[in-house]
């Protein structure tokens, strides 16, 4: 599944980044790496944009970079 399915107050492990060029390095340069635990906070109404945890900081994400992430539960 991708982060973008992932249920609010799920916690997932991040198993591969996705994306083209400057869109995974992106990702990858705000801490979204292989391996790493990643909580999902909130999800807006419309459900976009995505809130998450990861490395003890809140993130929010565009539903589109999220799709990119590849997780496990």
């Amino acid at each position: 599944m991708n982060l973008g399915e992932a249920r609010p107050g799920e916690m997932v492990t991040v198993r591969k980044v996705g994306g083209e060029g400057a869109t995974m390095r992106r990702i990858m340069d705000m801490g979204i790496t292989k391996g790493c635990k990643v909580i999902v906070r909130k999800v807006a109404p419309l459900g976009d944009p995505i809130e998450i945890t990861v490395r003890g900081y809140e993130l929010s994400l565009r539903k589109s970079e999220a799709s990119n992430i590849l997780v496990e539960a």
